[in-house]
């Protein structure tokens, strides 16, 4: 028995396809309007939604990623008209389960409900048997536990993986875990970091090369390929690939088969792949810098790890896990935080994800020294920043001056806490970006000087959009 929500705006389709509902024996919620099914999504942990595209008050299309977010979003069936359908297979490319057209008979709508709930009941099922071993990822965010959740299954199977995510998330240590949670867990784990790869050494160094092969080899080589023969072939920022080699590694990846360099036969290598990137990799595929064969060759599962400041409550855990392990390595007494401390860590923005915040910490535990509380002042320049600006911008001019209605961001007589006034600020802002950008993304970059994933995850936050 499952929790159903229906949300169509045809009351008589919705009384109709409730009725098919209810004597499958589930319970079922109506709503007629997108606030009032998001409304009744935010209140009631629904297990399937059945969503129309078209309403009153906007598209069943840009409500479907809120209704598909949280640690076990529900499933989700299209019910679409005649003239919908491209709509709906959109839909499903942004996670819907299936799509349903009008007028539908009870016997397909009850089968689609059917495979969904025992999809999301074998789902769940499976979870609680995974163990999955993660002691150096700290945090309970609902974002980076849809993520671990990925990997746990991702761990217990022997698919590529594919881990995409900003620079400083944690992307080679959620493959490690990969690994070590997997059946190769106890065989090598091999990285290769494709930024690095020297153009003339690159055959050399993946496939190693014979005695005499070239000027320089005075002996044999084994390549990270062979290496890897029974464990996992981390391949750390894939998209940094050069094109020459994204054949050749696309034949290794198909048959595990690969020839040194000079070798007069081939060798095989039973490894399994997972790679990691902060590129748009489809994006790459479009101006032709990626091979779109190779691409779906590697994302079999794809995991995307969130930034650090779509997780700011993991914030507090994540420091005190830095702290105590800085003061472990050190031999020392682990410190108290001081309040101006905390709020210079809630206030910076963290373009560097948990490896700045990591590396931020270190710093002010070496520049406490033996001190028994950390101050903001032991914090890096580049962090303590964003705080002193917003004790500016907060303090009152001296003088009677007179300001502009858009210079106090809309700020009340008496402020609020921070981060909500962060917050209000970077709505405006993001508000008069997509005004100025009229909608282009590249245009919205370069006024900001943000990426592309930080420009579509704040959108995201604040539910704009640039089209």
């Amino acid at each position: 028995m499952g929790q159903i929500l229906i949300l169509d705006d045809d009351k008589d389709v919705s009384n109709v396809l409730a009725k098919h509902v209810a004597r499958a024996g589930h319970h079922v919620s109506l709503a007629h309007s997108l606030r009032d099914g998001l409304d009744a999504a935010a209140r009631t942990a629904f297990d399937i939604i059945f969503l129309d595209l078209r309403f009153p008050d906007g598209s069943g299309l840009d409500v479907l990623p809120r209704l598909k977010s949280g640690v076990w979003p529900p499933e989700v069936i299209i019910i679409t008209g005649a003239g919908d359908t491209e709509s709906a297979e959109l839909a499903m490319r942004c996670g819907a389960w299936d799509f349903v057209q009008k007028p539908f008979s009870s016997k397909v709508i009850l089968l689609s409900l059917s495979r969904a709930m025992q999809y999301r009941e074998s789902r769940l099922a499976a979870v609680e048997h995974v163990v999955f071993h993660t002691p150096d990822i700290v945090g309970h965010a609902p974002a980076l536990r849809i993520a671990l959740d990925m990997a746990a299954r991702a761990a217990n199977g022997d698919v590529d993986v594919l881990i995409v995510g900003e620079t400083g998330t944690g992307k080679e240590l959620l493959a490690r875990a990969v690994h070590e949670n997997s059946a190769r867990g106890l065989e090598p784990f091999v990285v290769v970091d494709c930024a690095a790869l020297p153009e003339t050494l690159i055959g050399s160094m993946l496939f190693g090369h014979e005695k005499g092969a070239f000027t320089g080899a005075d002996q044999s080589h084994q390549g990270l390929i062979s290496q890897a023969n029974g464990g996992t072939l981390f391949l750390d920022e894939v998209g940094e690939m050069p094109p020459a080699i994204q054949r050749a590694f696309l034949r290794v990846l198909q048959e595990h088969r690969f020839r040194p360099v000079g070798a007069q036969t081939e060798q095989q290598s039973n490894f399994r792949v997972i790679a990691a990137t902060h590129q748009d990799l489809d994006r790459m595929v479009a101006r032709g810098l990626f091979r779109q064969d190779l691409l779906f060759r590697l994302r079999s599962v794809t995991i995307p790890l969130p930034p650090l400041r779509e997780r700011l409550e993991d914030l507090p855990l994540l420091t005190a896990h830095f702290i105590r392990r800085e003061c472990n390595l050190r031999g020392r007494d682990i410190p108290g935080v001081s309040e101006d401390f905390t709020e210079a860590l809630q206030a910076h923005h963290w373009p560097g994800n948990v490896r700045e915040l990591s590396h931020a910490i270190a710093a002010a535990v070496v520049n406490a020294g033996i001190d028994p509380i950390l101050f903001a002042n032991h914090l890096p320049i580049s962090v303590r920043v964003p705080l002193a600006r917003a004790h500016v911008v907060q303090s009152p001019a001296p003088g009677p001056v007179e300001t502009d209605s858009k210079d106090k961001v809309g700020l009340s007589e008496t402020l609020g806490p921070f981060r909500e006034m962060r917050d209000q600020f970077e709505k405006v802002y993001m508000t008069e970006l997509v005004r100025r950008a009229e909608g282009d993304i590249e245009a919205a970059c370069r006024i900001s000087g943000l990426s592309r994933p930080h420009v579509y995850a704040t959108l995201k936050k604040h539910g704009l959009k640039l089209r």
